[in-house]
């Protein structure tokens, strides 16, 4: 098998931001040409399949400038200094945009958000037994949540239709539907 490894030469970095760096990387291909490589940095992330009791998956309505206009997304953030772990993120991101804490809080599965020009790994979790918290966490200023309920008829009807079209809500909804053609309630 012939080696695919870029060569890194050089990097530097462009942007800093709030959620984000850039950095432009120039870089050897294995053919010995030379190119670049634009990437953002990205802070770990974490979101949340969450499922009440009545077999109704949360997701939050926001606005996102990125593609100007509001999405429907599964609870959702990056960790940061208040979490030790990815899992301590996912318990503050559930209190903070769902106002709701589970007494199941399983690992699913670990992956990156877009290979192709960023390193933002997340990790999603699946919460069952949701119970309102006790303290309510602080909200983010910057963030305008609105709480849905849907059934996964439902779910799987707003991605055909293209109203649910990120990512990782729609691995979350299909994993979803894997637990329950598998029988898993």
């Amino acid at each position: 098998m012939v080696s695919q490894e870029e060569k890194r030469v050089s990097s530097r970095s462009i942007f800093h931001g709030h959620i984000m760096d850039v950095e432009v990387a120039d870089v050897r291909l294995p053919n010995g040409q030379m190119t670049t490589r634009e990437i953002v940095r990205h802070a770990p992330a974490v979101a949340i399949l969450a499922i009440d009791d009545h077999q109704q998956m949360l997701l939050m309505r926001q606005w996102r400038a990125a593609v100007d206009q509001a999405t429907l997304e599964i609870p959702a953030g990056k960790v940061d200094q208040r979490d030790g772990d990815a899992r301590d993120a996912a318990i503050r991101e559930l209190n903070e945009e769902t106002r709701l804490v589970a007494d199941r809080l399983t690992k699913v599965s670990s992956f990156y958000s877009s290979v192709g020009f960023s390193d933002e790994y997340m990790t999603l979790y699946l919460a069952r037994g949701l119970t309102a918290v006790a303290k309510q966490l602080p909200q983010d200023v910057d963030e305008n949540l609105e709480l849905v309920k849907v059934t996964l008829e439902q779910a799987l009807e707003l991605i055909k239709s293209g109203q649910i079209c990120d990512a990782k809500t729609i691995m979350a909804i299909y994993y979803w539907q894997t637990l329950s053609l598998r029988g898993d309630k």
